[in-house]
């Protein structure tokens, strides 16, 4: 029976392989990222695509740029030579950090994005003109299902030290957030959030989640040794929220938790945190009576772990 399973998921994972790939020949024919001017312009895709992603309203660090779009540093390198000896962006060292470099749109170069825009938006306008309203309205979803997916597969989980910046990046707004909702505020010290070295190595772990080079997401998980696991500080940024990532960073823990070797994993958390309460429901986890002294906690919750949760 399970050798059944298995076999028909390598078969669905195959014909979805396919879909994937004649979804990805459809657009590229279709949006015209195969011929050498791309919208009708002097440009091929690839130097189009970056002229758009630097916007007129100022300077960008050109590693932030390789990070939003996913390129390697040598191609971006030649995009942007190009794009400079057009005189359509300015490469300069960044004014605090010459070790940073950084690109802006000349005047030149904001009249050609302009154009670009133009051109897009006759390009939408093709691709739903023949359409009726029901089909235009089940494309625009459709693409708006797609987009949301295929950002969430881009989306990186990384463990880290819970001093690292990124760490401390996603830290910050995650304890702001509890000051407006809880009632009362919400006051680090008073709560029995862990400290530092019990999410790190063989304490624990703390993870940070990433959208293109960004932190967006976090979760600690503290392994304390002869006691169940315990997670803490599990929050996503607004920005990506939509994007399952909260689910993703809980089953990450709890995998992790199992290659460790704990068979059960808890955790609390606030009456006002009401998306968190239903993800914790739905993922499995029981509410049970309280285990710790959190002054800030109104339900807690554990889950028992089956050795497959390492593999899921």
């Amino acid at each position: 029976m399970q050798e059944q399973v298995e076999h028909a998921e390598q078969v669905e994972q195959v014909e979805q392989k396919e879909q994937v790939r004649r979804f990805n020949r459809t657009v590229a024919e279709r949006v015209g990222v195969l011929h050498d001017h791309y919208l009708g312009g002097a440009r091929p895709y690839g130097q189009a695509r970056l002229l758009w992603e630097i916007d007129g309203a100022g300077t960008h660090d050109i590693r932030s740029v390789r990070a939003r779009l996913g390129l390697d540093s040598g191609y971006l390198s030649r995009l942007l030579r190009a794009l400079e000896r057009d005189g359509l962006v300015a490469v300069e060292p960044h004014p605090r950090d010459r070790r940073v470099r950084t690109v802006r749109l000349t005047e030149a170069g904001r009249a050609e994005r302009a154009l670009l825009d133009d051109r897009s938006d006759a390009l939408a306008a093709s691709l739903l003109a023949p359409l009726d309203a029901r089909q235009r309205n089940r494309l625009a979803s459709a693409m708006a299902e797609v987009e949301r997916l295929l950002t969430a597969s881009v989306v990186t989980v990384e463990v880290l030290d819970p001093d690292h910046p990124d760490a401390a990046h996603c830290l910050r707004p995650y304890a702001a957030e509890l000051q407006e909702l809880f009632e009362g505020g919400f006051d680090p010290a008073g709560s029995l959030l862990p400290d530092p070295g019990e999410l790190r190595a063989p304490r624990g772990l703390f993870l940070v989640a990433r959208l293109h080079g960004e932190p967006v997401g976090c979760a600690g998980l503290k392994l304390p040794a002869g006691a169940p696991a315990e997670i803490k500080r599990l929050w996503v940024s607004p920005r990506a929220r939509g994007l399952g990532l909260a689910r993703r960073l809980l089953s990450e823990v709890e995998k992790r938790a199992a290659q460790h070797g704990s068979d059960l994993v808890r955790l609390d958390t606030n009456k006002a945190l009401e998306a968190a309460t239903r993800l914790y429901r739905s993922s499995g986890y029981t509410e049970v009576p309280a285990f710790n002294d959190e002054p800030y906690a109104h339900h807690w919750f554990e889950k028992r772990l089956t050795p497959g949760t390492q593999q899921k």
